[in-house]
Formats: structure tokens, sequence, C-alpha cells
């Protein structure tokens, strides 16, 4: 898994509450068995004016000039600043490789659907929550100052604009460590392998009969 300890990016605006999972990556897209190149899906009813497949060539598709991912003064962008509840829906994991292959690193927003929230440090994003108003101000200055760009420094739990503005995050200390150190769920189980063995060893001489082969 990619590390995060700071990171400086384009914001790009998403000014709508219950985005769910489904807007994130339609269902149709589900059929893939990897872990990679969904970013050409991400937001695809939003995205595109033609519908689209896993087989169709999303070059060949007509996009939506209206929305914010086709727009270019956001080409680039690796931040993604949305409202309450991003996220919600169902728990397909697909959603957060979808924003993750796209380019986004950070998604901001006030808060976040539980199940889509702890899938973001699984796969190296951090979803930064902010009070409302910290995310209404972002919304503003963006409208103001486009394109705005943002520093996050995970060590210290701050978001910035350069000199101009700082804002304090929240952040779980064991998530914080997991993504600067670039630890996913398998990473931290195999820093155990020793005591996990130790733990084995010890229960096959208290209870031999776990280990009879029972072939």
């Amino acid at each position: 898994m990619q590390a995060f300890k700071s990171h400086q990016g384009l914001v790009i605006p998403l000014d709508r509450c219950n985005v769910d999972t489904d807007a994130l990556l339609p269902k149709q897209y589900l059929k893939c068995v990897k872990k990679f190149g969904y970013g050409s899906w991400l937001f695809d009813d939003d995205r595109y004016l033609d519908p689209g497949d896993v087989y169709t060539d999303c070059n060949l598709r007509r996009t939506n000039p209206r929305f914010a991912l086709n727009q270019p003064q956001y080409r680039g962008a690796s931040i993604l600043l949305a409202q309450d509840n991003f996220g919600c829906g169902s728990s397909r994991e697909h959603a957060v490789w979808a924003l993750r292959d796209f380019g986004i690193r950070v998604v901001i927003a006030p808060s976040f659907a539980d199940i889509f929230y702890n899938n973001c440090f699984k796969n190296g994003l951090l979803p930064l929550v902010l009070a409302r108003p910290a995310v209404a101000e972002l919304f503003a200055l963006e409208q103001q100052a486009a394109p705005l760009m943002l520093n996050i420094d995970l060590q210290s739990q701050t978001l910035s604009r350069g000199s101009a503005e700082s804002w304090h995050f929240a952040i779980d200390a064991g998530r914080k460590e997991n993504l600067i150190e670039g630890r996913d769920d398998i990473a931290v189980t195999l820093d155990a392998a020793e005591s996990i063995k130790h733990f084995e060893n010890q229960l096959y001489r208290e209870e031999p009969w776990l280990k009879t082969d029972i072939r």
C-alpha cells in the first residue's frame, strides 16, 4: 500500500450530500475481478453521456462537460471536497479503488459512511473529517480562488492553504501510523507473525488434538 505522510494537491469540488458507492462506481463494473484499473469508471453515470460497461472503451464515449471531473481546470486534481455521509450505500471496496486509480489521495467531508471510511484506510486514501463550517469555508474558497491548492500534513494532522489558513483534523492514532508506514491489514498481520506462531505453538502444546492429521 502506498504510504501517506503529506500531500499537496488540487481540489475538485462535489457539493453533494449522500454520495453513495453506486454513484462512485456503478454495479456493472463489479464484474471485474482485478483490484486496479477502475479510474476511468469513477462517477460513471455523471461523467459520461453514453451508457458504459466493462467492455466499452471509455475514450469512445461522450463526456458530460458540466461534471467537474471533466472540466479542464480540475485536471490532475487529487483532493475531493464533498459533503455529509460520503460513501454511503453498499460496502463495495471497488468504490475506493476507483477513487485511488483516478488519482484521488484525500477525500474531505463532514462525515463518511462507516464501511467506506474503513475501506479508505485499507487502500492508502485519507478520509479527512472536518466540521461543516470548515467544509463550507473550503467550498467558498474554491469558488473564489479556483484552482484551490491544499496541503495535508498527516504527522501534525493539519490541512492548510499555503500560509493563509489552516485547519486541524482528528484521526485514530493506529490508522494514522498505518497510513504513514504504508501498512494495510495484511502487513499489520505479518508484522505479528512471530507472535502468532508463538501463540499457535503454545496452543498446540496445551490442546494437541487441534493439530491432529485427519487425512
